[in-house]
């Protein structure tokens, strides 16, 4: 029965699914480590959006705001996109009027897709501003870390002997390199723990460059130097695992 107990205990921790008195997130600043997933829509600019439309991206992140409030922490993205603007990239193996013809002499069905990854450290610092109590508010943070993007080719049936394998390594553009990022962003650790969640504005900056030893179409290699920007808009939800503050009873 004990062990039972023990394990209910930190599964109503890990969920946030404890009472009110559990925590005194209304009265003191509390050391919060908090699990997030968000959504967050990007803009590109820079030599990203020669390349690329606007974009999605879904992610998670570890973040921990100390009794000081400071916030630090590590957060990754998964970027997607179907607005692609290179679509030539293709032309060696189209016909002139831009079709790809499969094995079997008949027109081949080939989408082309964004894809990418962002990893970024991040340090920052929290305010009390608009906020129900002390663990709220508006944060600023800095990260570094890196941003790394491609153009997903996904021939359907798998019909086109040309675009397969290593084949496809000579067309996808597959680009990465150092970035930084700036955020400003509002959080919510409501008193009752069941409301937990963040907006942010984040401006990502990277200095990136191609990593294909060939590229088929260009007939050559492209190692210039890249500015890749985004502008992202994010909205997240967080599990908060700050542990339970015990209340102090007094016998007379």
């Amino acid at each position: 029965m004990r062990v039972k107990f023990k394990f209910l205990l930190i599964l109503s921790l890990f969920f946030s699914l404890s009472s009110l008195g559990q925590t005194n997130v209304r009265d003191s600043m509390i050391f919060a480590p908090l699990i997030s997933v968000a959504y967050t829509f990007q803009l590109p600019e820079g030599d990203l959006k020669k390349r690329f439309g606007n974009n999605s991206a879904i992610g998670g992140s570890f973040i921990v705001k100390d009794k000081q409030s400071f916030v630090y922490g590590i957060s990754g993205n998964f970027l997607f996109g179907n607005s692609l603007k290179e679509t030539n990239i293709l032309s060696e193996v189209t016909t002139e009027q831009g079709y790809i013809i499969n094995n079997e002499g008949i027109y081949s069905d080939v989408r082309l897709y964004e894809r990418g990854y962002s990893l970024q450290f991040h340090f920052g610092k929290q305010f009390a501003v608009l906020s129900p109590n002390s663990n709220s508010g508006v944060y600023f943070m800095g990260g570094v870390g890196m941003l790394q993007h491609k153009i997903k080719i996904d021939v359907v049936n798998d019909d086109v002997p040309q675009l397969r394998d290593e084949y496809l390594h000579g067309y996808d553009r597959l680009t990465n390199g150092w970035a930084i990022s700036q955020t400003i962003g509002y959080r919510l650790l409501s008193n009752s723990r069941m409301i937990n969640f963040f907006v942010e504005l984040e401006i990502v900056e990277a200095y990136t460059k191609n990593r294909r030893s060939y590229n088929i179409d260009l007939m050559g290699i492209e190692n210039n130097q890249r500015f890749d920007m985004l502008t992202g808009f994010r909205f997240g939800w967080s599990v908060p695992l700050y542990k339970k503050i015990p209340r102090e009873y007094y016998f007379y």
